[in-house]
Protein backbone atom coordinates (compact mmCIF):
# COMPACT_ATOMS: atom_id res chain seq x y z
CA UNK A 1 0.00 0.00 0.00
CA UNK A 2 1.47 3.53 -1.21
CA UNK A 3 1.13 6.55 1.18
CA UNK A 4 -1.21 8.31 -0.83
CA UNK A 5 -3.56 5.03 0.61
CA UNK A 6 -2.40 5.69 3.65
CA UNK A 7 -5.24 7.67 5.83
CA UNK A 8 -2.59 8.29 8.84
CA UNK A 9 0.31 9.09 6.18
CA UNK A 10 1.51 12.72 5.76
CA UNK A 11 -0.08 14.80 2.65
CA UNK A 12 2.69 17.31 1.71
CA UNK A 13 4.85 14.93 -0.56
CA UNK A 14 1.79 13.34 -2.21
CA UNK A 15 0.44 17.02 -2.89
CA UNK A 16 4.04 17.55 -4.35
CA UNK A 17 4.08 14.09 -6.18
CA UNK A 18 0.56 15.32 -7.81
CA UNK A 19 1.50 18.68 -8.55
CA UNK A 20 4.67 17.45 -10.80
CA UNK A 21 1.94 14.40 -12.42
CA UNK A 22 -0.39 16.87 -13.67
CA UNK A 23 2.40 18.83 -15.85
CA UNK A 24 2.82 15.93 -17.92
CA UNK A 25 0.76 15.47 -20.80
CA UNK A 26 0.49 11.95 -20.64
CA UNK A 27 -1.12 12.82 -17.11
CA UNK A 28 -3.54 15.52 -18.28
CA UNK A 29 -4.37 13.01 -20.95
CA UNK A 30 -5.13 9.77 -18.02
CA UNK A 31 -7.43 12.45 -16.39
CA UNK A 32 -9.34 13.67 -19.61
CA UNK A 33 -9.66 9.97 -20.81
CA UNK A 34 -11.24 9.46 -17.10
CA UNK A 35 -13.72 12.44 -17.49
CA UNK A 36 -14.83 10.63 -20.92
CA UNK A 37 -15.15 7.14 -19.07
CA UNK A 38 -17.88 8.73 -16.86
CA UNK A 39 -15.84 9.56 -13.62
CA UNK A 40 -16.23 13.39 -12.86
CA UNK A 41 -14.81 13.65 -9.28
CA UNK A 42 -11.88 15.47 -8.32
CA UNK A 43 -10.43 15.67 -5.05
CA UNK A 44 -11.04 18.91 -3.60
CA UNK A 45 -14.48 19.91 -5.59
CA UNK A 46 -17.81 18.56 -4.52
CA UNK A 47 -19.17 15.45 -5.59
CA UNK A 48 -20.67 15.79 -8.96
CA UNK A 49 -24.58 15.66 -8.97
CA UNK A 50 -26.41 12.01 -9.66
CA UNK A 51 -27.31 11.03 -13.10
CA UNK A 52 -29.71 8.59 -14.86
CA UNK A 53 -28.75 5.38 -15.19
CA UNK A 54 -25.89 5.55 -11.92
CA UNK A 55 -26.54 3.91 -9.10
CA UNK A 56 -25.15 5.44 -5.99
CA UNK A 57 -25.02 4.17 -2.70
CA UNK A 58 -23.73 6.99 0.27
CA UNK A 59 -23.19 5.98 3.42
CA UNK A 60 -23.93 9.39 5.77
CA UNK A 61 -21.12 9.66 8.66
CA UNK A 62 -22.83 11.71 11.37
CA UNK A 63 -20.72 9.43 14.01
CA UNK A 64 -24.27 8.94 15.32
CA UNK A 65 -25.27 5.51 13.83
CA UNK A 66 -26.25 4.37 10.18
CA UNK A 67 -27.70 6.08 7.67
CA UNK A 68 -27.64 5.31 3.96
CA UNK A 69 -28.98 7.00 1.01
CA UNK A 70 -29.38 5.39 -2.38
CA UNK A 71 -30.36 6.12 -5.72
CA UNK A 72 -31.04 3.83 -7.91
CA UNK A 73 -30.63 4.45 -12.08
CA UNK A 74 -34.34 5.43 -12.21
CA UNK A 75 -33.87 8.05 -10.09
CA UNK A 76 -36.19 5.93 -7.33
CA UNK A 77 -34.42 7.20 -3.58
CA UNK A 78 -34.36 4.65 -0.42
CA UNK A 79 -32.93 6.15 2.88
CA UNK A 80 -31.95 3.05 4.80
CA UNK A 81 -31.81 3.52 8.36
CA UNK A 82 -31.45 7.09 10.46
CA UNK A 83 -29.67 6.55 13.15
CA UNK A 84 -28.68 8.94 15.96
CA UNK A 85 -27.49 7.39 19.49
CA UNK A 86 -26.94 9.89 21.89
CA UNK A 87 -23.35 8.03 23.11
CA UNK A 88 -21.30 10.11 25.35
CA UNK A 89 -18.28 11.02 23.60
CA UNK A 90 -15.90 9.04 25.60
CA UNK A 91 -17.52 6.17 23.92
CA UNK A 92 -18.39 7.47 20.48
CA UNK A 93 -16.87 9.73 18.04
CA UNK A 94 -18.15 13.86 18.10
CA UNK A 95 -20.99 14.41 16.04
CA UNK A 96 -20.07 15.18 12.38
CA UNK A 97 -20.46 17.72 11.13
CA UNK A 98 -21.03 19.30 14.64
CA UNK A 99 -23.59 19.12 17.48
CA UNK A 100 -25.37 22.19 15.96
CA UNK A 101 -28.23 20.38 14.68
CA UNK A 102 -29.47 16.95 16.22
CA UNK A 103 -28.22 13.96 13.52
CA UNK A 104 -31.81 13.16 12.02
CA UNK A 105 -31.51 17.18 10.98
CA UNK A 106 -28.14 16.19 9.09
CA UNK A 107 -29.26 13.34 7.32
CA UNK A 108 -32.59 14.74 6.21
CA UNK A 109 -30.47 17.87 4.67
CA UNK A 110 -27.87 15.19 3.16
CA UNK A 111 -31.13 13.49 1.42
CA UNK A 112 -32.87 16.81 0.54
CA UNK A 113 -29.59 18.29 -0.52
CA UNK A 114 -29.36 15.42 -3.56
CA UNK A 115 -32.51 14.31 -4.17
CA UNK A 116 -32.73 18.24 -5.43
CA UNK A 117 -29.55 18.11 -7.10
CA UNK A 118 -30.59 15.24 -8.93
CA UNK A 119 -33.75 17.28 -9.51
CA UNK A 120 -35.93 15.54 -7.44
CA UNK A 121 -37.67 16.17 -3.81
CA UNK A 122 -39.55 13.28 -2.51
CA UNK A 123 -37.75 10.23 -0.80
CA UNK A 124 -39.39 7.63 -1.85
CA UNK A 125 -38.43 5.10 0.79
CA UNK A 126 -37.20 4.74 4.22
CA UNK A 127 -36.33 1.16 5.44
CA UNK A 128 -35.74 0.83 9.26
CA UNK A 129 -33.69 -2.21 9.45
CA UNK A 130 -34.78 -2.65 13.49
CA UNK A 131 -35.54 -0.20 16.28
CA UNK A 132 -32.57 0.16 17.95
CA UNK A 133 -31.88 4.12 18.30
CA UNK A 134 -28.79 4.07 16.60
CA UNK A 135 -30.57 3.14 13.53
CA UNK A 136 -33.99 5.02 14.14
CA UNK A 137 -32.94 7.43 16.79
CA UNK A 138 -32.93 7.86 20.25
CA UNK A 139 -35.14 10.07 22.27
CA UNK A 140 -35.08 12.07 25.34
CA UNK A 141 -37.40 14.94 27.66
CA UNK A 142 -35.27 17.41 25.30
CA UNK A 143 -36.36 16.08 21.90
CA UNK A 144 -38.60 18.46 20.34
CA UNK A 145 -41.98 17.46 19.20
CA UNK A 146 -43.17 16.67 16.11
CA UNK A 147 -45.58 18.91 14.53
CA UNK A 148 -46.88 15.94 12.21
CA UNK A 149 -48.41 13.68 15.59
CA UNK A 150 -47.41 13.16 19.10
CA UNK A 151 -43.68 11.75 18.79
CA UNK A 152 -40.55 13.42 18.96
CA UNK A 153 -37.83 14.13 16.49
CA UNK A 154 -34.77 12.32 16.35
CA UNK A 155 -33.47 10.45 13.56
CA UNK A 156 -36.18 8.86 11.14
CA UNK A 157 -38.53 11.10 12.60
CA UNK A 158 -37.06 14.00 11.77
CA UNK A 159 -36.38 12.62 8.56
CA UNK A 160 -39.15 12.45 7.67
CA UNK A 161 -40.12 15.87 9.53
CA UNK A 162 -37.48 17.21 6.38
CA UNK A 163 -38.19 15.59 3.36
CA UNK A 164 -41.78 14.16 2.19
CA UNK A 165 -41.51 10.55 2.38
CA UNK A 166 -43.95 7.84 0.48
CA UNK A 167 -42.95 4.89 1.90
CA UNK A 168 -41.94 3.81 5.43
CA UNK A 169 -41.05 -0.34 5.65
CA UNK A 170 -39.93 -2.01 9.23
CA UNK A 171 -39.31 -5.63 10.22
CA UNK A 172 -42.11 -4.89 12.68
CA UNK A 173 -44.73 -3.23 11.13
CA UNK A 174 -48.05 -3.72 12.07
CA UNK A 175 -48.25 -4.64 15.78
CA UNK A 176 -44.76 -4.83 16.54
CA UNK A 177 -45.03 -7.93 18.65
CA UNK A 178 -41.97 -10.26 17.30
CA UNK A 179 -40.46 -11.77 19.58
CA UNK A 180 -41.79 -9.76 21.83
CA UNK A 181 -43.03 -5.97 22.06
CA UNK A 182 -40.05 -3.96 22.37
CA UNK A 183 -40.55 -1.26 25.36
CA UNK A 184 -38.27 1.74 25.38
CA UNK A 185 -38.75 5.57 24.96
CA UNK A 186 -37.22 5.07 21.74
CA UNK A 187 -39.06 2.40 20.18
CA UNK A 188 -42.32 4.03 21.98
CA UNK A 189 -41.78 7.28 19.95
CA UNK A 190 -41.26 5.40 16.63
CA UNK A 191 -44.76 3.39 17.00
CA UNK A 192 -45.98 7.06 17.63
CA UNK A 193 -44.80 7.65 14.60
CA UNK A 194 -45.80 5.17 12.74
CA UNK A 195 -49.07 5.42 13.96
CA UNK A 196 -49.40 8.82 12.90
CA UNK A 197 -48.39 7.97 9.70
CA UNK A 198 -51.34 5.54 9.58
CA UNK A 199 -53.74 7.92 11.04
CA UNK A 200 -53.34 10.54 8.00
CA UNK A 201 -53.31 7.83 5.27
CA UNK A 202 -49.32 7.38 4.66
CA UNK A 203 -47.99 4.51 3.58
CA UNK A 204 -46.24 2.35 5.66
CA UNK A 205 -45.51 -1.72 5.36
CA UNK A 206 -44.11 -4.68 6.63
CA UNK A 207 -40.48 -5.73 5.35
CA UNK A 208 -41.54 -8.57 2.87
CA UNK A 209 -38.85 -11.21 3.35
CA UNK A 210 -38.02 -12.88 -0.59
CA UNK A 211 -39.76 -10.20 -2.49
CA UNK A 212 -38.21 -8.20 -5.28
CA UNK A 213 -41.25 -5.70 -5.75
CA UNK A 214 -41.68 -3.81 -2.28
CA UNK A 215 -38.50 -1.39 -3.29
CA UNK A 216 -39.68 -1.35 -6.85
CA UNK A 217 -38.41 1.19 -9.33
CA UNK A 218 -41.08 3.91 -9.85
CA UNK A 219 -39.31 5.26 -13.38
CA UNK A 220 -38.77 9.01 -12.30
CA UNK A 221 -35.81 8.93 -15.17
CA UNK A 222 -34.65 6.50 -17.78
CA UNK A 223 -32.58 3.63 -16.64
CA UNK A 224 -29.98 1.80 -19.07
CA UNK A 225 -30.88 -2.20 -17.82
CA UNK A 226 -33.33 -3.37 -14.93
CA UNK A 227 -31.81 -3.27 -11.42
CA UNK A 228 -33.46 -5.12 -8.49
CA UNK A 229 -33.84 -4.32 -4.36
CA UNK A 230 -34.04 -8.04 -3.17
CA UNK A 231 -34.92 -8.44 0.41
CA UNK A 232 -33.33 -10.96 1.83
CA UNK A 233 -33.85 -11.52 5.60
CA UNK A 234 -36.21 -10.67 8.78
CA UNK A 235 -36.98 -11.52 11.81
CA UNK A 236 -35.80 -15.53 11.59
CA UNK A 237 -36.82 -15.51 7.74
CA UNK A 238 -34.29 -15.71 4.98
CA UNK A 239 -34.64 -15.80 0.90
CA UNK A 240 -33.72 -19.13 -0.63
CA UNK A 241 -32.46 -17.91 -3.43
CA UNK A 242 -35.08 -19.26 -5.62
CA UNK A 243 -38.00 -16.62 -6.67
CA UNK A 244 -39.49 -14.86 -4.14
CA UNK A 245 -39.17 -18.60 -1.70
CA UNK A 246 -38.23 -18.29 2.25
CA UNK A 247 -37.00 -20.84 5.04
CA UNK A 248 -37.32 -20.39 8.61
CA UNK A 249 -34.32 -20.43 11.30
CA UNK A 250 -35.86 -19.12 14.44
CA UNK A 251 -36.98 -22.08 16.40
CA UNK A 252 -40.61 -21.89 17.76
CA UNK A 253 -40.60 -19.07 20.69
CA UNK A 254 -42.49 -21.69 22.56
CA UNK A 255 -39.30 -24.34 22.14
CA UNK A 256 -37.03 -21.77 23.79
CA UNK A 257 -35.83 -20.57 27.37
CA UNK A 258 -36.99 -16.70 27.26
CA UNK A 259 -33.79 -15.77 27.63
CA UNK A 260 -32.90 -17.54 24.30
CA UNK A 261 -35.53 -15.50 22.38
CA UNK A 262 -34.14 -14.30 19.14
CA UNK A 263 -33.04 -10.48 19.56
CA UNK A 264 -33.69 -7.41 17.73
CA UNK A 265 -30.23 -7.52 15.86
CA UNK A 266 -30.87 -10.72 15.04
CA UNK A 267 -34.19 -9.96 13.28
CA UNK A 268 -32.67 -7.18 11.57
CA UNK A 269 -33.75 -6.80 7.47
CA UNK A 270 -31.07 -7.33 5.12
CA UNK A 271 -31.20 -6.38 1.71
CA UNK A 272 -29.57 -7.05 -1.89
CA UNK A 273 -29.26 -4.61 -4.64
CA UNK A 274 -28.49 -5.50 -7.98
CA UNK A 275 -27.25 -3.35 -10.84
CA UNK A 276 -25.57 -5.40 -14.09
CA UNK A 277 -23.15 -7.43 -12.48
CA UNK A 278 -23.31 -4.92 -9.95
CA UNK A 279 -24.19 -6.57 -6.56
CA UNK A 280 -24.26 -4.45 -3.23
CA UNK A 281 -25.60 -6.15 0.39
CA UNK A 282 -26.59 -4.75 3.76
CA UNK A 283 -28.26 -5.97 7.05
CA UNK A 284 -28.67 -3.94 9.27
CA UNK A 285 -27.31 -5.37 12.67
CA UNK A 286 -27.19 -9.22 11.62
CA UNK A 287 -24.96 -11.44 13.56
CA UNK A 288 -23.46 -14.49 13.12
CA UNK A 289 -22.46 -15.52 16.58
CA UNK A 290 -23.93 -18.65 17.90
CA UNK A 291 -22.31 -18.93 21.44
CA UNK A 292 -19.73 -20.69 20.27
CA UNK A 293 -21.73 -23.82 18.31
CA UNK A 294 -24.70 -23.47 21.36
CA UNK A 295 -27.09 -21.90 19.29
CA UNK A 296 -26.52 -22.38 15.63
CA UNK A 297 -30.03 -20.77 15.02
CA UNK A 298 -28.74 -17.17 15.73
CA UNK A 299 -26.30 -16.83 12.77
CA UNK A 300 -28.61 -15.28 10.61
CA UNK A 301 -25.96 -13.30 8.94
CA UNK A 302 -24.66 -16.66 7.24
CA UNK A 303 -27.90 -18.22 5.74
CA UNK A 304 -28.32 -14.32 4.71
CA UNK A 305 -24.80 -14.11 2.77
CA UNK A 306 -25.25 -17.46 0.89
CA UNK A 307 -28.47 -16.51 -0.05
CA UNK A 308 -27.08 -13.80 -1.58
CA UNK A 309 -24.35 -14.70 -3.10
CA UNK A 310 -20.71 -13.27 -4.59
CA UNK A 311 -21.42 -9.23 -3.99
CA UNK A 312 -19.33 -6.36 -5.10
CA UNK A 313 -19.55 -4.21 -2.32
CA UNK A 314 -20.93 -5.32 1.20
CA UNK A 315 -21.26 -3.83 4.52
CA UNK A 316 -19.74 -5.16 7.66
CA UNK A 317 -22.83 -5.47 9.78
CA UNK A 318 -23.49 -4.77 12.86
CA UNK A 319 -20.89 -1.92 12.27
CA UNK A 320 -17.93 -4.54 12.08
CA UNK A 321 -18.54 -6.09 15.94
CA UNK A 322 -16.95 -8.92 17.11
CA UNK A 323 -20.14 -11.07 16.35
CA UNK A 324 -20.85 -9.46 12.82
CA UNK A 325 -18.73 -11.72 10.20
CA UNK A 326 -17.31 -15.35 10.13
CA UNK A 327 -14.63 -16.64 7.94
CA UNK A 328 -17.68 -18.32 5.74
CA UNK A 329 -19.75 -15.05 5.35
CA UNK A 330 -16.22 -13.27 3.93
CA UNK A 331 -15.99 -16.25 1.77
CA UNK A 332 -19.59 -16.51 0.38
CA UNK A 333 -19.84 -11.95 -0.07
CA UNK A 334 -15.47 -12.03 -1.23
CA UNK A 335 -16.45 -8.10 -2.13
CA UNK A 336 -14.38 -5.66 -3.81
CA UNK A 337 -15.26 -3.38 -0.93
CA UNK A 338 -16.44 -3.64 2.56
CA UNK A 339 -17.91 -0.32 4.35
CA UNK A 340 -17.88 -0.44 7.66
CA UNK A 341 -20.52 1.86 9.51
CA UNK A 342 -18.85 2.91 12.60
CA UNK A 343 -19.00 5.00 15.27
CA UNK A 344 -18.33 3.88 18.27
CA UNK A 345 -14.99 3.20 20.37
CA UNK A 346 -15.53 -0.47 19.58
CA UNK A 347 -15.95 -0.32 15.58
CA UNK A 348 -14.77 -2.25 13.98
CA UNK A 349 -13.21 -5.19 15.74
CA UNK A 350 -9.59 -6.23 14.89
CA UNK A 351 -11.20 -10.01 13.93
CA UNK A 352 -13.35 -8.29 11.69
CA UNK A 353 -10.57 -6.81 10.16
CA UNK A 354 -8.05 -9.15 10.01
CA UNK A 355 -11.12 -11.49 7.99
CA UNK A 356 -11.70 -8.74 5.21
CA UNK A 357 -8.31 -8.15 4.77
CA UNK A 358 -7.72 -12.05 4.19
CA UNK A 359 -6.29 -13.06 1.44
CA UNK A 360 -6.66 -16.62 2.61
CA UNK A 361 -10.16 -16.38 2.74
CA UNK A 362 -11.04 -15.10 -0.58
CA UNK A 363 -8.01 -13.96 -3.40
CA UNK A 364 -7.74 -10.49 -5.37
CA UNK A 365 -7.53 -7.29 -3.58
CA UNK A 366 -10.07 -5.69 -1.11
CA UNK A 367 -10.35 -2.09 -0.23
CA UNK A 368 -11.94 -1.11 3.45
CA UNK A 369 -14.13 2.13 4.08
CA UNK A 370 -15.71 3.35 7.35
CA UNK A 371 -17.63 6.26 7.95
CA UNK A 372 -16.23 7.52 11.66
CA UNK A 373 -13.62 5.83 13.77
CA UNK A 374 -12.38 6.40 16.93
CA UNK A 375 -8.80 7.64 17.45
CA UNK A 376 -8.60 5.13 20.19
CA UNK A 377 -9.90 2.08 18.08
CA UNK A 378 -7.72 3.49 14.96
CA UNK A 379 -4.26 3.47 17.96
CA UNK A 380 -5.56 -0.10 18.49
CA UNK A 381 -6.24 -1.60 16.13
CA UNK A 382 -3.47 0.37 13.91
CA UNK A 383 -1.90 -2.53 12.49
CA UNK A 384 -5.00 -3.29 10.36
CA UNK A 385 -6.82 0.23 10.76
CA UNK A 386 -3.79 1.71 8.47
CA UNK A 387 -4.64 -0.88 5.53
CA UNK A 388 -8.31 1.54 5.44
CA UNK A 389 -8.66 3.35 2.59
CA UNK A 390 -10.71 5.65 4.86
CA UNK A 391 -11.82 6.20 8.34
CA UNK A 392 -13.67 9.47 8.51
CA UNK A 393 -16.43 10.35 5.55
CA UNK A 394 -19.33 10.15 3.62
CA UNK A 395 -18.48 6.65 1.73
CA UNK A 396 -19.74 6.72 -1.99
CA UNK A 397 -19.79 3.76 -4.20
CA UNK A 398 -20.82 4.88 -7.88
CA UNK A 399 -22.17 2.14 -10.05
CA UNK A 400 -21.77 3.57 -13.70
CA UNK A 401 -24.44 3.36 -16.26
CA UNK A 402 -25.38 -0.45 -17.02
CA UNK A 403 -23.59 -1.67 -13.62
CA UNK A 404 -20.09 -2.91 -15.31
CA UNK A 405 -17.63 -0.91 -13.80
CA UNK A 406 -18.04 1.49 -10.39
CA UNK A 407 -15.58 3.56 -8.07
CA UNK A 408 -15.66 4.75 -4.63
CA UNK A 409 -16.20 8.73 -3.38
CA UNK A 410 -15.25 9.49 0.56
CA UNK A 411 -17.09 13.01 1.05
CA UNK A 412 -16.28 15.43 3.76
CA UNK A 413 -18.36 15.02 7.00
CA UNK A 414 -17.40 18.42 8.48
CA UNK A 415 -19.77 20.51 6.98
CA UNK A 416 -22.40 20.49 4.31
CA UNK A 417 -19.96 21.07 1.13
CA UNK A 418 -19.45 17.14 -0.10
CA UNK A 419 -16.26 18.05 -0.89
CA UNK A 420 -13.95 15.15 -2.32
CA UNK A 421 -11.39 13.94 -0.24
CA UNK A 422 -10.39 10.53 -1.65
CA UNK A 423 -11.60 8.54 -5.17
CA UNK A 424 -10.64 5.32 -6.02
CA UNK A 425 -9.76 4.15 -10.05
CA UNK A 426 -13.14 2.87 -11.64
CA UNK A 427 -13.25 -0.88 -11.42
CA UNK A 428 -14.56 -3.59 -13.41
CA UNK A 429 -17.31 -5.82 -11.64
CA UNK A 430 -15.61 -9.25 -10.76
CA UNK A 431 -16.48 -12.51 -8.86
CA UNK A 432 -20.48 -11.76 -8.96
Amino acid sequence: MTDDFNPMAPNGMRRLLLGALLALPAARAALASQDAAGMPERIGAALAPWQPGWLDIHHIATGRGNATFVLLPDGTSLLIDAGASTNKLDVSVAPRPDASRRPGEWIGRYVRRHLAQAGLDTLDYLLATHLHPDHTGDVDAASPPSAKGAYRLSGVTDVAELVPLRTLVDRGYPDYAYPVRFEAPFADNYRAFVEARRRAGLAVERFRTGSAAQFKGLGRRSAPRPFEVRNVAANGDVWTGQGDATRTLFPPLASLPRADWPSENQCSAAIRIGYGAFRYFTAGDLTSYTGDGALPWQDVLGPAARATGAVSVATADHHGMFDGLNGDIVRTLRPQAWVIPSWHIAHPDMLQLERMFSTRLYPGTREVFATTVMRENLLANGRLTSRMRSHDGHVVVRVMPGGDRFYVAVTGNGDENDTVKLVTAALPVTGT
